[in-house]
Parts: structure tokens; C-alpha cells; sequence
């Protein structure tokens, strides 16, 4: 652990990443401390800072690769330069050897490789941060792909995860980071992110996706072929479609890119609404465009090692927060956050929705192809600061995905309208969904079920009524214990004064020769405060 968090100290040494920050916004004691850092004192280079970025993050291995890949598609948020060198982490990983591969291949799928395949090219097609892809043949003449997981990287991945841990507890213990649940997040960060490395997972995603987009022109996914696919390697028919990045050959064979903008949106939103079974890794390293029918343009998407799903409670509620957005519908918004649990119950709904609206307002008066979904993002987390509203490790993946179609949406077709797009589409769900169509889908669903159950329920409706039946004789038995308790206590507490009475009266004689002489010389006040003592005493 101290090993890898001094090798992350050294490479931001190395690579001057300090010189990225811009310190004229951060507060004066850091600015001074970078000011007056021994960091200073290293050259920076000749390499540009984009490349130092981009090297740096390839050096400390698939956590931080990962992270530059997200950066990569949100070109609105990054400068230009910046955004170029970290565009190359989606493919561009420096691959390990052929050999290696080779020898992993033959080792995974127990078999030579002539065996397995015609033809093996040991030069990889592709590189990324978790594996690496090489082309091959099979025996029946089929073009295919086979992607390999890299050796070792499981465990430079746990290292990081451990030091992600770390820093995750140290910030659950500050009040104003605990809303932001860091452990949860870095959980389930560690869950989706350990799927990667067992290619069975990704191949069974791959293959659900396929089945749910079966004939659809909004996308392909590429078949699988399960006989030569193992934990570390898996076999994939091979595409030939343009990277969805190169927007130079997409506009030279004249792709209608609105078309193909707006066709992500709905993908998406198809994935989510429909399906509830997302991508969630949608890089433009891992989408391609078909190259026929450039002007009814189809997405190719591979890499299906990150996927996401939802509650149908979530669903619901993530649906009519947007509609709620989109129609500036402030109190609702509120109102659903707190009825979904997001905020505390005692919120008051309409402070909340006015912190919401003046957070929105000047971002949804500008024009629609102006407005980003991620500063609404950023600004809706900065006001439930106030509100102590937690972060939901369960939207995470979803807000990622998002802002990886908006922002390959605008890098395809700038002026790209995410709300006017997605709008009508939640629109026509809620109404399926809450309609007689949707309540028709719902009992289809549910007939199996229902047909199971239905020669059960005289059967159940007698064990329900016996177990209420039995429930009520309990409480009427309980009722008569409860009675014969007080009367007991009751008797008890008679008993008790009588006795006490007694032993007074018995004492009474015993003393009364010297209680008589006693009385006799006090005066009839004390005599009347002692009477009335000696009664209270026998009543106690």
C-alpha cells in the first residue's frame, strides 16, 4: 500500500501534473504550497501537457486509464489539447507482448493455437487499459476477434482499490463528504470494475444486448462464440465499422451525424426505460458506425464488461424527475427526491424546489443547444449540499453513461439537443407504462405467476384466515392473562394494606403501656399529627 501510494506520488512528481491545477482558484494556504513546493524544482519538459497527463494516468495503471477515458469524451469541459492526448487512452494503451498473448490463449482454451483457430495474428488490433484484442480465423473461415485480459493487472487493480478505500474513509468521517456515501461509491466502483476481468460476465452482457436490439437499425452487437471463450479470453466476431471518434471519415462518406447524435440519445434512453439493462461504458473506443446506409446511420458497440440496471422504483422516479426538469416543474422535482428517499423526510418541499430553481433557472433560460447536462448536474449536487441529500451509488453508473452520450453527442453534432431529444421519449414511456397498455404488459408478465398461484388460493385465503383466527384467540387469551395479572395485583395490594393494619394494630398493643404514658404527657397537636401518620402508614 505505502509502495504504490509513493510510485502515485512519483509519477505526479515526474510528469509536473501540478502544473494542470489552476492556482489562481484555489484557496490561498494551497496556492502557497504549490507556490513554495519542492515539486517546482523539477524540469517539465519538452512533452506538452496533455501527453504528461495522458503518460501519467497509462503509468499508474486500468483505475486511472479509466478515469482518462471518461475526461476524453467531454470535450465541453476540457481544453482542446488536452482533450486530444486522452482520446488515445480509449485504444492506444502500449499492448504487452505477442507472446504473451499467444501463450495465455493456448493456456485459457487448453489447446494449441493452430488448433483453435486458422490463423492468430500475435500484433493486437487494439490496446486499452484492462486488454488487448488480436484478430484471428476460426477453421470454418469466419473473421473474428479475440480479446485477452492483461497479465497481472489484477493486481495492480486491488492495490488501487485499497488506496481508493483508504481515502474513501477518511472522507466518511468528514460531515460534509459523508452525504456523498464515498464507501458505497468506491464498493460499488470495485464490483463493476473486478466484472471486467471475468470475459464469461462480459460475453453474457454481449450476448443480452444483441438479444434486446435483435433487427434494430439503432444498433448491432457482434455474436459471441461461446466455444472458444474462457474467464481471460474471449472469441467475438469481428466488425469493420468506422471508430465513432473519426467524425473526418464519417462526414466523408457522408453520415447524417444529427441522425446519429440523436440515435445515442435514444439508445440510451432505450437501454434504461425498456430494457433496464444499460452500457455502461460507452467510450467512443468501444462504439463504431456501420459503414452501409450512411444517411440511416446504425451504432456497432463492443466492450459490454460494464453494465448497469435499476429498480423499477428507481425507473419510475428517474423518469418523472426528468419530465419534472424538463417541464420546470420545480416542486415536483422536490417532492420526488423526498418521497423517493434522496432527501431526509422532514425536507421541507418547498425550500428545496426554490434552492432548485434558482440553481436552474439561469441555465435553462439559455437556448437548449447551450445547455449541458452535466452543469446540471454539478449545480443540482452543490445546493443538496444543503440539503444533506446522499448520493446514490445505485445512479452513479447511469449519471456516468449519460455524460458519456451528451458528450459524444455534441463532439458528433454540437448542436446537439439532449432535453428535446429525450423528451418526447420519457414522455411516450410514462404514458405505456401508467396506461391500459402498460397495466396489460404488467398482468402478461405476471400471468405465470398468477396461473401458479391461482388453483392455491382457497387454499391460501383458509390459511390466511386461520392464521387471523389463531392471531385472534392469542390476543384474547393474552387479553384474559392481562386481566388476571391487574386482579391479582389488585388482591395483592388489599392484602398487603390489611397486613400492614395488622402488625400496626399488634405493635399498638404490645407498646400501649408506654404509648399511653407517651400521649399522656404531649399536648393534642402532636397527638392529632401522630394519628394521622399511623393512618396514612396502614393505607400505604
Amino acid at each position: 500500500m505505502n509502495l504504490r501510494l509513493l510510485r502515485i506520488l512519483w509519477v505526479i512528481t515526474r510528469f509536473r501534473l501540478d502544473t494542470l491545477l489552476p492556482l489562481e482558484r484555489l484557496p490561498w494556504p494551497l496556492r502557497l504550497m504549490f507556490t513554495l513546493s519542492p515539486l517546482r524544482a523539477v524540469p517539465v519538459g519538452e512533452r506538452s501537457r496533455g501527453e504528461r497527463l495522458r503518460l501519467a494516468l497509462e503509468a499508474l495503471g486500468p483505475i486511472f486509464v479509466k478515469f482518462g477515458q471518461l475526461l476524453s469524451t467531454r470535450r465541453d469541459l476540457l481544453p482542446e489539447d488536452i482533450a486530444d492526448e486522452l482520446k488515445r487512452l480509449q485504444d492506444q494503451v502500449p499492448p504487452f507482448p505477442g507472446r504473451e498473448a499467444s501463450a495465455l490463449v493456448e493456456a485459457e482454451l487448453g489447446m494449441p493455437l493452430a488448433t483453435a483457430f486458422a490463423h492468430f495474428d500475435p500484433e493486437p488490433l487494439a490496446s486499452a487499459s484492462i486488454a488487448q484484442v488480436h484478430a484471428a480465423r476460426l477453421h470454418s473461415g469466419e473473421e473474428v476477434v479475440a480479446k485477452i485480459i492483461r497479465p497481472g493487472i489484477d493486481r495492480v487493480m486491488r492495490q488501487d482499490m485499497a488506496l481508493m478505500y483508504r481515502v474513501a474513509g477518511v472522507l466518511a468521517r468528514i460531515p460534509e463528504a459523508r452525504r456523498l456515501r464515498p464507501v458505497e461509491v468506491v464498493r460499488d466502483y470495485e464490483a463493476t470494475l473486478f466484472d471486467e476481468l471475468d470475459l464469461h460476465k462480459e460475453a453474457a452482457n454481449t450476448s443480452q444486448l444483441k438479444r434486446n436490439f435483435k433487427d434494430s437499425p439503432l444498433l448491432f452487437v457482434p455474436a459471441i462464440h461461446w466455444s472458444h471463450t474462457r474467464r481471460r479470453v474471449m472469441v467475438q466476431e469481428r466488425i469493420y465499422g468506422i471508430p465513432v471518434a473519426d467524425t473526418a471519415a464519417l462526414v466523408a462518406q457522408g453520415t447524417d451525424l444529427k441522425k446519429l447524435a440523436e440515435r445515442g440519445v435514444e439508445i440510451f434512453f432505450t437501454q434504461v426505460f425498456r430494457d433496464n439493462f444499460f452500457h455502461a461504458d460507452m467510450h467512443p473506443g468501444n462504439i463504431f458506425v456501420t459503414r452501409e446506409h450512411p444517411h440511416d446511420p446504425q451504432y456497432i458497440a463492443i466492450d459490454c464488461g460494464i453494465v448497469g440496471s435499476l429498480t423499477r422504483e428507481d425507473q419510475d422516479y428517474l423518469a418523472r424527475n426528468l419530465l419534472a426538469f424538463f417541464h420546470q416543474d420545480y416542486y415536483e422535482v422536490a417532492a420526488l427526491h423526498i418521497e423517493s428517499g434522496w432527501v431526509g423526510e422532514d425536507t421541507r418541499a418547498n425550500e428545496f424546489a426554490a434552492a432548485i430553481r434558482t440553481v436552474c433557472e439561469p441555465i435553462l433560460e439559455k437556448p437548449l443547444k447551450d445547455i449541458s447536462f452535466g452543469q446540471v448536474l454539478l449545480g443540482l449536487f452543490q445546493t443538496a449540499r444543503r440539503f444533506n441529500m446522499e448520493v446514490q451509488p445505485q445512479l452513479v453508473l447511469l449519471q456516468k453513461t449519460l455524460l458519456n452520450i451528451e458528450g459524444l453527442g455534441r463532439q458528433l453534432y454540437p448542436d446537439l439537443d439532449l432535453w428535446t431529444t429525450a423528451k418526447p421519449y420519457l414522455e411516450r414511456w410514462m404514458k405505456e407504462r401508467a396506461g391500459a397498455s402498460g397495466l396489460w404488459e404488467s398482468l402478461k408478465r405476471q400471468a405465470p405467476e398468477l396461473s401458479r398461484q391461482l388453483p392455491e388460493l382457497p387454499t391460501l385465503a383458509h390459511q390466511a384466515l386461520s392464521r387471523v383466527e389463531h392471531e385472534h384467540r392469542q390476543r384474547n387469551r393474552q387479553a384474559v392473562a392481562v386481566d388476571g395479572i391487574r386482579h391479582q395485583l389488585a388482591k395483592t395490594r388489599r392484602s398487603g394494606r390489611r397486613l400492614r393494619l395488622g402488625l400496626l394494630l399488634v405493635a399498638l398493643a404490645l407498646a400501649w403501656q408506654p404509648l399511653s404514658e407517651w400521649a399522656g404527657a404531649q399536648p393534642w397537636p402532636v397527638l392529632a399529627a401522630a394519628a394521622i401518620g399511623l393512618a396514612l402508614l396502614a393505607w400505604q
